[in-house]
């Protein structure tokens, strides 16, 4: 329906616009000077002569005699010999009394000046009806940007962060645009991914745990097994039978270490993810934390002007670690401050909650740790660990501090 409108309301002003041109257009083939006025001039000059204060002031004009002498010049009247009204093109007509020519009359020719204004006034009407076209384009243009350009990004840039594996961000909902009806089916499959990977998690955990008791379980029997092989090649005489003992020793061993491989396994999971660092202008910095701050509990900022040696991709996944965080286990407001020391650009964000204990510090880097303020929130324990390990690879580092009150991270980036 808007569309429409728009259209329509564009259609009648450009019909409006030409009809007027072409108005205009046949004004200006139409104009020539007013015989009917410059007749009447003529007429009361002849009839009142030498009576001035009888003449007509309709026109400008001057007045000579036969030796070219001016008898009467109007105000504005710009000729003053006969020369000078052929080149400003005036019409020169006699002045006759009792059938005998004393004069001239020269009368100034308003053509130009007639064409002159129907010209602005084309101007004035082309660029008022073009000034409300534009404003109904820009208009509608905003209109467009709202309802379709910016949700088709915002839904992009959520597809871009699920596909990266990000499934804490909320897709904000809105029927009044054009995806508005699909906003909500987005939204419901992260939330289902979400409860996937929990559920993925939980199943994983309790895998690993089952793993982990029963090689606990399996080490007891085995160091039984190698304490009484341990003993019976002491007690034993044969040589035959020492030499059984032994081998049921080593063989224990060997058990013994394959089930502390499998229980270290079972707790911590090697992974390798690829971080690719690239020279970027800081300048990115500033979208990638916007991008982050999606409940928008961030203060306003600055970010120094220089290059940067970043992987975009998992730049953002540490701030968006970050904020979660923030969002989860404090939700306050939250400050930044963003400058640069030696050969780092230090990004200082904290906010305004309980913070963590003092001693918690320097383990919430680890795999799997998390604080003795988390109650019920879920969480694997590993978003300041996943950071740590990126900031790493980008040849950067994580700092974690508490603000008193909240928490605090100053992420150092390598700044070229």
């Amino acid at each position: 329906m808007k569309k429409r409108f728009v259209i329509g309301t564009l259609i009648i002003l450009f019909i409006v616009e030409l009809t007027i041109c072409i108005l205009a257009i046949n004004r200006v083939s139409s104009v020539k000077q007013d015989t009917i006025t410059i007749n009447r001039i003529i007429r009361t000059v002849e009839e009142n002569y030498g009576d001035e204060s009888k003449y007509l002031d309709d026109l400008e004009y001057t007045i000579i005699d036969n030796e070219g002498t001016i008898i009467y010049k109007s105000d504005s009247a710009r000729s003053n010999s006969i020369n000078d009204a052929i080149k400003n093109n005036d019409v020169i007509l006699d002045v006759t009394i009792d059938e005998t020519i004393i004069g001239k009359i020269l009368i100034e020719n308003t053509t130009n000046k007639l064409l002159n204004n129907t010209k602005s006034y084309i101007i004035v009407v082309i660029v008022v009806i073009s000034s409300i076209q534009c404003l109904v384009l820009i208009s509608y243009f905003y209109h467009m940007n709202k309802v379709l350009i910016k949700p088709f990004n915002d839904l992009s840039s959520f597809a871009q962060r699920v596909a990266q594996g990000n499934l804490d961000i909320p897709l904000s909902m809105d029927r009044k645009h054009v995806f508005g009806s699909f906003t909500e089916s987005f939204d419901l499959m992260r939330s289902e991914l979400k409860k996937a990977r929990i559920a993925e998690k939980k199943a994983n955990d309790d895998k690993k745990e089952i793993i982990a008791k029963l090689s606990h379980d399996i080490k007891t029997p085995i160091a039984s097994i190698k304490s009484t092989s341990e003993i019976g090649y002491e007690i034993s005489k044969d040589e035959k039978c020492k030499n059984y003992f032994n081998q049921i020793n080593v063989k224990s061993d060997q058990i013994k270490v394959l089930v502390d491989n499998l229980f270290n396994s079972s707790i911590s999971e090697i992974t390798e993810i690829d971080v690719n660092p690239s020279n970027y202008n800081s300048d990115i910095l500033y979208t990638l934390i916007k991008n982050a701050d999606y409940l928008n509990k961030l203060n306003d900022f600055t970010v120094p002007n220089c290059n940067i040696y970043i992987d975009k991709m998992r730049m953002q996944q540490t701030l968006d670690n970050i904020f979660t965080n923030s969002y989860k286990y404090a939700n306050t407001n939250m400050e930044v401050s963003i400058n640069i020391e030696d050969e780092f650009l230090i990004i200082d964000i904290k906010d305004f909650g309980p913070g963590v204990l003092d001693e918690e510090i320097n383990l919430l880097k680890e795999k799997y740790k998390r604080g003795s303020n988390v109650k019920d929130e879920d969480g694997a324990g590993l978003g300041l660990h996943l950071s740590n390990y990126f900031m790493d690879k980008m040849n950067g580092k994580l700092e974690l501090y508490n603000n008193k009150p909240g928490f605090g991270v100053k992420i150092y980036i390598r700044s070229i």
